[in-house]
């Protein structure tokens, strides 16, 4: 007995542990050979299946995990507090025995109606004798392998790990798979979802010897084929039958030169196991191969990996070339191909064997070799493998087909005299060659042949196209796309520019600009360009440039050129020159040149340098300086030369001012603004001495003065600082310890030195911040949020400050108004006041915006609060007092103390926005006694909730029963009316879509009026009046018929009153005269009882229960009155009440009974006889006559109902 009281206790223990427990009890009885485990993944304290026994279904154990006994019935209790669907799983686990050629049980069964609520999971585990197939006939629907979740719910796998490297294969119904046939070990496996009908057998099975895959193939003597057995998969045996004994091999086998081979595999898929490695040699003359093509014969290893290589042998002075459809893409060591389709190509030269890789598509093909080579395929399974052409000829060393574009001139020039190599065009007998160059103009296909094996080390390729222009517009521009022409020589792209005599070619270069560089030198991306104008006194360079930089125009008189030098193996990658016709000018050149702003330098050069600049000629530099910028002029290097007339002038001009004329020895302009033009102006010099050179630089510099501040942080702590420019001025330039950011922080206890250069104050933004950090409670003191003095060199005001309040996962964080109150700024409730506070979350999730003086006394918040204050002009600090309590169940907790005069609105954190997912707030809201409080929910955006439900509910402070509480799906509630102090809590679920805010208005009304008040007291004075009146009169009227024994009548409230007590002088209403200790209703009225004609005479309607007669009074009469158990008075939220309400002093409030009109004292049924019984005349409705004067106050429907 007592051992069944403590099961008994223990399973009230086990689901009182659970907090919102689901439970399920269910009698199983496992199969014969079944072996049935439930289990589950949560911990024990959440989720646990019991076994029940005994005669009263005692608990026997619980655990997270219980097998049963096959052919033996249990009961099973599963308790969770999660879905006991999603919580628990079964494991129904079977063994198939097979012999040789039968198997036990031949059909495979399912139990489907066992622990059907669950998933459940079905396996089968296959033994068999060594080399006996195990084979499943799927009855119903067939499978189909994949690798995906099934739709239906019903996934089948199978699970080979001793002979299937894969090791599980995955199957959905609905498939052409009618059986599955499977090895010694093999598990097959059905799992499904809960509720999901499963049919009762689902295969049948046999057993027969195992049968390997059997291949026939024919191996030609130039071909060798390689059959490799992967060391890390399983064993499997190939067997070749060409004779009375096969010939196996475990590991390893070779073929070659063998006529329909059959070989034979000991496993079912062999090609899991094995890869194949085929060799095949072509061999070829000085005009043909055998065979012509790089292809397979018809492949009885697709579906095996496979390595193919060709071996490719060429005589010498020969070039072979491999012709690949489609064509190849040369790819990186470290490149793989997207289709895993790769070609090697190995070539043996004078340094060694060379190894290139390529994938398919591209334009590498058709591929020029002057030795052996070998050509390496890897095919994956199941992949075709495309065929190449071969092909090979008397070494022209390198071959190719060039095609000239329209008006372009390709020449091919030699540029040293060794080797011995000469380039020929077309072929034999109409071959033209030539050792040093070769010129193709004509826009068709040419073939050109080298007779060097590296031509590209020999000559270099020039492309030419000539541009004319007319006096409007030009023939082309200057672009050069990507050419597959001559990849690996040094390329050289030229462009002849013509226009009329008068006028100049204009080069637009793209927005990145160009930047000057000496002539000889090379660009870093190897991409050089140079421009020549052509002089009557000879070409004349103007520049040579690099990509990025300056210069954005050039401008070149008459006729010039532009080229391009792009070294060997560099893909072509030009910048897009835009040509146009130019304004007539005298200039050699004009450039012009956009100067950044900032510091910066930037170096230029004249005309050839550093060789002379032309005689008599001028050249003309544009610069365009930024506002509020600083220029200065440096002469660097300069050479003077002999003038035989004029002399050498520098000018500068601006815009409608005076041109200034120097020469090179004065000094040049320094700190000038604006922008302006240079023109260096050239003699007729003696051209038997040095020339004319000059290297200047300009520089530039910010022309305003900077505002300094040095700021510290170390006496502030947890302050930091962060200025950001918020206007669009261009010129505004801030800096941090000499570096320009565009924003600026400074961290806490440090010290930093700031400039500001041209920002006005309004187009910058200073805000700071303070951590306040609570890390346990010895730092978790009480503070208050003022703003600290920060450095007064700071140029602009602060915009915003922001406290940080860092606390431990056990503490809130209370916010509290040092001037009394808050209110939140809600619409129809906006802050009149300029400063406003806005709270978030630590994350930044925002709680809302607050301002002084309204009904929140206090914010609790449990998380890390950030407090944000934007105004600072006319608040008196501080801002809120904070402190630190303990834990709260909730996320925030607002107290409020509504104002009669006016509504109070109440919003959701976020609000508008929505609450976070699984958050919940409350508000204690403290209602003043004379007052109840009308709740309404105006505005609820309500989420679809994919966890949880909302929650919105309404309690009165110290009840237990809720007044409202409503979910998403629920009929909300427009208004309720609350008669004391409550709290209003509200909960988010997780939503799947849209928001859960709220706002709620209180508005507090009187109880009741003073009219009414007073107009009852009359009432009830006027109705003790009448009732003394009439218990007068039936007193003396009944005088005659008093008995000896007194009797009376039992009232249940009042004092007691005994007849013929006439030595007390209190009146009625305080003395005890109309509550009496019993009642004998026999002396009472039982002259009455004996005359039937009085009895018969009564109405039907009363033959059942008596009505306004009197019991005999059973109860104590010997104890002192009964004791009146008044209500708790609501709790105190921190307010102190002086006295007493007048309602709760004076007379204790009597429990409120509903009574219907007749039963009250209030009223008399005008159907009374006035006799000794008060009986009634007739038997119709009643109709009361009303004696109080006193208005009765009706039940609040709204209050019964909730």
């Amino acid at each position: 007995m007592r051992l069944s009281a403590s099961r008994a206790l223990l399973a009230l223990a086990l689901l009182a542990a659970f907090d919102s427990p689901e439970s399920l009890q269910t009698a199983v009885r496992p199969d014969k050979g079944s072996t049935v485990t439930v289990s589950t993944a949560l911990p024990p304290d959440q989720c646990a299946v019991c076994a029940l026994g005994g005669v009263n279904d005692t608990l026997k154990s619980c655990r997270s995990s219980l097998s049963l006994v096959p052919e033996e019935e249990v009961k099973l209790l599963f308790n969770c507090s999660q879905p006991i669907e999603q919580a628990f799983t079964v494991t129904i686990a079977q063994t198939v025995e097979c012999t040789k050629d039968i198997c036990s049980p031949t059909t495979v069964e399912t139990q489907p109606s066992l622990l059907s609520e669950f998933s459940r999971t079905y396996t089968w585990e296959l033994k068999a004798p060594e080399k006996t197939l195990v084979g499943l006939n799927i009855l119903g629907d067939g499978l189909r392998e994949t690798s995906q979740p099934c739709p239906d719910g019903f996934q089948y796998s199978v699970t080979t790990p001793k002979t299937n490297p894969k090791g599980l294969t995955q199957y959905c119904r609905g498939g052409s798979a009618t059986r599955l046939d499977e090895p010694n070990g093999a598990v097959v496996s059905l799992q499904v979802k809960p509720r999901a009908l499963v049919e009762s057998v689902l295969f049948y099975a046999s057993a027969g010897p195992l049968k390997g895959r059997t291949v026939v193939l024919s191996v030609n003597s130039s071909t060798t084929v390689v059959i490799r057995r992967d060391p890390e998969a399983p064993e499997c045996d190939v067997c070749s039958l060409d004779g009375s004994t096969p010939q196996c091999a475990t590991n390893e086998k070779t073929l070659t030169n063998v006529n329909n081979l059959s070989l034979e595999f000991s496993c079912l898929k062999p090609q899991d196991v094995y890869s194949v490695e085929i060799k095949k040699k072509i061999e070829c003359t000085q005009s043909t191969c055998t065979p012509a093509a790089g292809e397979i014969e018809p492949d009885v290893f697709k579906d095996f990996r496979r390595s193919i290589t060709w071996d490719i042998g060429v005589p010498q002075r020969t070039v072979l070339t491999l012709d690949f459809p489609g064509g190849l893409k040369e790819m990186s060591e470290a490149e793989t191909c997207p289709d895993g389709h790769q070609y090697s190509v190995s070539t043996i030269k004078s340094q060694g064997e060379i190894t290139t890789s390529y994938c398919k598509g591209g334009t590498a093909s058709p591929l020029g070799l002057l030795a052996a080579t070998s050509v390496t395929t890897q095919v994956l399974k199941g992949s075709e493998v495309d065929s190449f052409t071969v092909k090979v000829a008397p070494r022209g060393n390198r071959m190719m087909s060039v095609m000239p574009d329209p008006d372009t001139i390709i020449t091919i020039r030699r540029l040293s005299s060794e080797p011995d190599c000469s380039v020929c065009m077309n072929k034999e007998p109409n071959q033209i060659c030539n050792r040093k160059y070769l010129t193709l103009k004509d826009p068709y296909n040419t073939t050109v042949e080298f007779t060097c094996p590296r031509p590209q080390d020999v000559f270099t390729v020039e492309i030419n196209r000539e541009i004319d222009c007319t006096e409007t517009s030009c023939s082309g521009n200057i672009v050069q796309a990507e050419s597959s022409l001559f990849p690996d020589f040094n390329r050289t792209f030229t462009w002849d520019l013509k226009v009329v005599p008068t006028r100049a070619f204009q080069l637009d270069f793209p927005e990145m600009g160009m930047r000057q560089i000496p002539n000889g030198e090379i660009c870093p991306d190897e991409h050089t360009y140079s421009i020549v104008t052509y002089l009557r006194t000879g070409p004349a360079t103007i520049a040579t440039f690099c990509k990025g930089g300056t210069v954005t125009t050039i401008l070149a008189r008459y006729k010039g050129r532009v080229s391009l030098q792009v070294p060997g193996d560099r893909k072509l990658d030009p910048v897009d020159l835009k040509l146009n016709v130019g304004p007539e000018t005298s200039m050699v050149a004009i450039v012009k040149v956009n100067l950044p702003r900032g510091v910066s330098s930037t170096d230029f050069i004249t005309a050839n340098y550093p060789g002379r600049f032309p005689d008599n000629q001028q050249m003309q530099w544009d610069f365009a300086v930024p506002g509020m910028h600083n220029y200065t002029m440096h002469f660097q290097n300069h050479t003077a030369p002999e003038c035989l007339a004029e002399e050498v002038e520098v000018e500068y001009q601006k815009d409608n001012e005076k041109v200034t004329k120097l020469t090179l020895m004065d000094p040049q302009p320094k700190h000038a603004q604006g922008d302006f033009r240079m023109v260096l102006r050239n003699c007729e010099t003696n051209t038997t001495l040095q020339g004319l050179t000059l290297n200047y630089r300009v520089s530039v510099m910010r022309s305003g003065h900077p505002v300094l501040c040095a700021v510290d942080l170390t006496e502030h702590q947890g302050v930091s600082l962060q200025i950001e420019k918020v206007g669009s001025d261009p010129y505004c330039e801030m800096s941090i310890n000499s570096q320009v950011k565009e924003k600026i922080s400074v961290a806490a206890g440090t010290k930093a030195n700031l400039s500001f250069l041209d920002c006005p104050n309004e187009d910058v933004r200073l805000t700071a911040s303070k951590v306040i950090g609570c890390l346990d409670m010895a730092t978790c003191s009480a503070t208050q949020l003022t703003v600290p003095k920060l450095d007064s060199c700071l140029p602009m005001s602060l915009h915003s400050f922001t406290w940080h309040l860092k606390i431990p996962e056990d503490r809130t964080v209370d916010l509290m108004s040092p001037t009394g109150s808050l209110r939140q700024s809600l619409p129809g409730q906006d802050c009149a006041q300029s400063v406003s506070l806005h709270v978030a979350e630590g994350d930044g999730f925002s709680v809302g915006d607050f301002c002084f003086t309204g009904m929140i006394q206090k914010i609790q918040v449990h998380a890390n609060v950030s407090v944000t204050v934007s105004d600072f002009s006319q608040t008196k600090e501080p801002f809120l007092n904070v402190s630190f309590s303990q834990e709260i169940p909730e996320t925030i907790i607002y107290r409020i103390s509504p104002e009669a005069s006016s509504p109070t609105l109440l919003a959701t954190p976020n609000w508008p926005l929505g609450m976070r997912p699984s958050s919940t707030v409350s508000w204690l809201v403290t209602v003043p006694s004379q007052y109840e409080a009308l709740v309404q929910l105006p505005n609820v955006s309500q989420p679809r909730c994919r966890d949880r439900h909302t929650d919105i509910t309404v309690k009165m402070l110290g009840d237990e029963e809720e007044l409202i509480s409503r979910r998403e799906d629920e009929a909300p509630v427009d208004m309720l009316t609350v008669p004391r102090s409550f709290y209003l809590n509200m909960s988010n679920c997780i939503p799947e879509r849209g928001v859960f805010a709220a706002m709620t208005k209180i508005v507090l009304q009187k109880k009741s009026n003073l009219l009414a008040i007073l107009l009852g007291v009359a009432g009830g004075v006027l109705l003790l009046l009448i009732l003394l009146a009439v218990a007068c009169f039936v007193i003396r009227k009944n005088k005659k018929d008093k008995l000896a024994k007194d009797s009376s009548i039992y009232i249940g409230k009042g004092n007691i009153f005994r007849p013929n007590d006439g030595h007390f002088s209190k009146t009625r209403s305080d003395n005890e005269s109309h509550v009496y200790a019993s009642i004998d209703e026999a002396m009472t009225y039982g002259h009455l009882l004996g005359d039937s004609s009085y009895a018969d005479s009564m109405p039907n309607r009363f033959n059942g229960g008596q009505v306004d007669t009197y019991n005999t009074f059973t109860g104590p009469t010997s104890s002192g009155l009964p004791e009146i158990q008044e209500p708790d008075n609501e709790p105190e939220l921190e307010v102190f009440k002086t006295f007493l309400d007048p309602s709760e002093s004076f007379h204790p409030p009597r429990p409120r009974t509903p009574i219907d009109r007749q039963d009250s004292l209030g009223f008399q049924d005008r159907r009374m006889l006035d006799n000794q019984l008060f009986t009634f005349k007739s038997t119709g409705d009643i109709n009361t006559i009303r004696l109080s004067g006193v208005d009765v106050e009706l039940q609040t429907p709204e209050e019964d109902s909730l």
